[in-house]
């Protein structure tokens, strides 16, 4: 378990050499979940740093992403992009799957849009939907602010009352009214993996509430309230979850929703840049 200090040492030294690459300090972060990396390639004037060459930054180790940061300009908003997120299935600690957003915090970044891959567990719900995320449950067995509290980052106790901020998710359902997308929200389940979900594990997280399943977000999530970011969180609907409907899930459907959903989903987040 790491200490405050050291933490805090490794986040001075990943801000001064991401300062010395670019001068311009970002207002809002982005993470790209499993196939959604694209976005990141229509940034103007973009720095792009592969995660291996960033000092202490974990490097992604699953497919469909990417593994780079990409600075620059997008829809009028200097933005930092993560082409790809950690995993606590990959093995690493929730300090260094959470890492990028305290450095976000370090850089004075604002807000945070996260997106992911995720199971539909409502019915009413289809593979290819884009739903936003209302609020969370944290089911991993682990959360990213236990250890020492990062004080000078934000309190030891903090309130998730409004863990996806408000104003950002009505601004968001809008504008998939204006583009003609079904405007849902939901609860999203985020669970350890990265065996997927047993049918009775599904049925137990519709009892509990949950809409959506998977295996990232929450605790990056739960860290940006740590640090006073505000949230909006977009999940891609890539399959029906186990016992949803009669069949076999597997990574590469995952990957092949998320491409052809892929122009929806960059349409719609460029239109959603323009209006936070």
């Amino acid at each position: 378990m790491i200490t405050e200090k050291k933490l805090i040492t490794r986040l001075n030294e990943t801000k001064k050499y991401l300062l010395d690459i670019f001068s311009e300090p970002p207002e809002l972060g982005i993470i790209l979940g499993s196939g959604l990396g694209r976005l990141a390639e229509l940034v103007e004037r973009q720095t792009i740093i592969p995660y291996k060459e960033i000092p202490h930054f974990p490097v992604s180790t699953v497919a469909g992403h990417s593994g780079r940061l990409v600075v620059g300009t997008l829809a009028s908003k200097r933005v930092m992009i993560l082409q790809g997120r950690f995993h606590y299935y990959e093995g690493y600690e929730m300090h260094e799957v959470t890492f990028p957003i305290r450095l976000m915090k370090a850089l004075d970044v604002k807000g945070l849009i996260v997106t992911n891959a995720a199971g539909g567990i409502n019915p009413d719900f289809a593979p290819g939907d884009l739903v936003l995320i209302k609020d969370h449950l944290n089911l991993m067995g682990n959360n990213p602010l236990r250890g020492s509290n990062i004080s000078i980052q934000g309190p030891r106790f903090p309130d998730l009352s409004e863990a996806y901020d408000s104003k950002w998710l009505e601004k968001a359902l809008g504008v998939m009214k204006e583009l003609g997308l079904k405007a849902q929200q939901g609860v999203y389940a985020a669970v350890s993996g990265p065996s997927y979900e047993t049918p009775a594990e599904i049925r137990f997280l519709r009892i509990i509430g949950a809409d959506l399943v998977g295996m990232s977000t929450v605790p990056e999530v739960i860290v940006a309230n740590h640090c006073g970011i505000k949230v909006l969180g977009i999940s891609c609907v890539t399959n029906m979850a186990a016992g949803i409907l009669p069949q076999k899930l597997s990574h590469a459907e995952v990957i092949a929703t998320t491409e052809k959903v892929e122009k929806v989903f960059i349409n719609y987040v460029q239109k959603v840049l323009e209006v936070l």
